[in-house]
């Protein structure tokens, strides 16, 4: 049945802030934090302008009607003192303000106000300023800012008395505290909202990243599945775009990938049916070819001749040995090699392998006598028999045998050590020695096997839980090296 993922979350999802969602949802939030800094900016430094121009117009204004209204055109002696009174209290009506007069001095020099005056201090430059007209500066004084204004106004004396003076020089300092505070509270403002929109971008990005990065775990998900071997895995296709089209291709792609790999499979069963029949088939009739051309053999061997007969005979006997790895092999790929396990005194094992098969006395066995292993005792025959074989008969003399526990205490098991001196294996052979059919006749003297003694017997190894390995010796020759747990893994577990 063709399975769908419709969505695809890990139990626990832990937060990376490396992934994708994350750069996607931070670079969403810059854009908006860019935005949200450039409009309040903006917008702060326009209002300053404006709260800034409208406090200096009304100051400015006020100076110049209260000018205009104190300060006739033709001053009459001996009043100047009630003009400058009179200024003075007109000018600082208004809250936040202070002012005074200081008359012109004899030689048309400004004056200065005296210290105290006003709330901030009156320099000379700011003084000769004043004198060709209304000036006004902006000053900053113990963090509260003040606007000082500087004026002096042109009146005519009376024709008949020059000697009297101009009128005084006006200066007016006015406190900006209100408008300071009102800009502060308006930045408070500005980033509280500011902060607001920053969470509200946040969220929004997330759920964003979220609605496009979950098709992608979906895909993730399914290619997963679809790489642990479940080939029917399919993902829904949501909508018409891109990610759409992506979850169509991918949908396409394992279709098409399961209907190759089921005729791949197939085939490969097929394969191994054929072998297996034709293996089974094979059998009953070199069974009888092999008893057959013994007999031919030894009659033609009392005859004074026979060496064509012995060469059909061992060659009939290759071919049934040939034949009885084939249904081995074939036990292996459909799963149906089983153990039968029982407690095995190892060098009685091995000592039996080679007495039965006539190698007693070119093998040197060593290792203790009284180690016991649980392990199916026929499979063990078999892999020491393919072992010791392969050294004999593609290695040079010495060949031994070392046998025992292994160096790990937690090993356990029995470890098998198979060594001989011949040229040992080629470097483009040792990765591939336990393959099927795998022979290197330029490394050995000759290669009369069948190319499937060592692929079995690493079959089983592995059938026991066990490992074997191949590698050259340091003084050259190849070795093999088997490791035999206790019992099966199961047991073992």
């Amino acid at each position: 049945m063709r399975r769908t993922l419709r969505f695809a979350a890990p139990c626990v999802r832990r937060l990376r802030f490396t992934g994708l969602r994350m750069r996607l949802a931070a670079a969403f939030t810059a854009v908006a934090l860019l935005a949200s800094v450039l409009a309040s900016g903006i917008s702060y430094v326009l209002l300053r302008r404006v709260m800034l121009q409208r406090a200096q117009d009304a100051v400015l204004n006020d100076v110049r009607a209260t000018l205009a209204q104190q300060v006739p055109p033709d001053l009459p002696p001996d009043v100047e003192p009630l003009v400058e009174a009179a200024l003075e209290d007109a000018l600082s009506s208004e809250p936040g303000r202070k002012a005074t007069a200081v008359p012109v001095l004899g030689h048309g020099g400004p004056g200065l106000p005296p210290p105290g005056l006003l709330d901030v201090p009156v320099t000379s430059e700011f003084a000769r300023r004043a004198m060709r007209g209304v000036v006004f500066q902006r000053v900053d004084r113990n963090g509260t800012p003040y606007l000082l204004v500087g004026a002096r106004v042109s009146t005519w004396p009376a024709p008949a008395e020059p000697w009297r003076t101009t009128p005084p020089m006006v200066f007016v300092s006015a406190s900006l505290r209100r408008e300071a505070a009102d800009l502060a509270l308006f930045t408070r403002t500005l980033l509280i909202a500011d902060a607001a929109a920053l969470a509200a971008a946040l969220a929004l990005a997330l759920l964003a990243t979220g609605g496009v990065l979950r098709p992608v775990r979906r895909l993730g998900a399914a290619a997963r599945a679809l790489g642990e071997g479940r080939l029917d895995t399919r993902v829904r296709v949501q909508g018409r775009d891109e990610l759409a089209d992506l979850a169509e291709t991918f949908n396409r792609t394992a279709q098409a990938l399961e209907r190759t790999v089921t005729e791949l499979r197939a085939m490969e069963a097929a394969s191994r049916r054929f072998v297996a029949d034709v293996s089974h088939e094979l059998r009953t009739p070199l069974t009888s070819m092999i008893a057959m051309t013994d007999v031919l053999a030894e009659e033609a061997a009392e005859d004074g001749g026979g060496a064509a007969a012995r060469l059909v005979a061992d060659e009939t006997r290759r071919l049934g040995t040939l034949v009885e790895h084939l249904i081995e092999i074939s036990r292996f790929d459909a799963g149906a090699a089983a153990l039968v396990l029982d407690d095995v005194n190892v060098a009685d094992a091995v000592g039996a392998t080679l007495e039965a098969r006539g190698w007693r006395e070119d093998v040197a066995v060593e290792g203790p006598a009284d180690l016991f292993v649980r392990l199916d005792p026929r499979r063990f025959d078999v892999i020491v028999a393919n072992l010791a074989g392969n050294a004999l008969k593609h290695g040079l003399p010495p060949v031994s045998l070392r046998f025992g526990r292994p160096e790990g205490e937690d090993a356990g098991g029995v470890r098998v050590v198979v060594a001989d001196r011949g040229p040992g294996l080629p470097a483009d052979v040792a990765p591939v020695v336990f393959d099927r059919f795998v022979k290197a006749e330029a490394a050995r003297t000759r290669s009369e096997g069948s190319g499937l003694g060592l692929s079995i017997a690493r079959e089983n190894a592995l059938l026991h839980g066990g490992t074997l390995e191949a590698a050259n010796g340091p003084e050259g020759g190849a070795v093999f090296t088997l490791w035999l747990p206790d019992g099966t893994a199961e047991e073992l577990l």
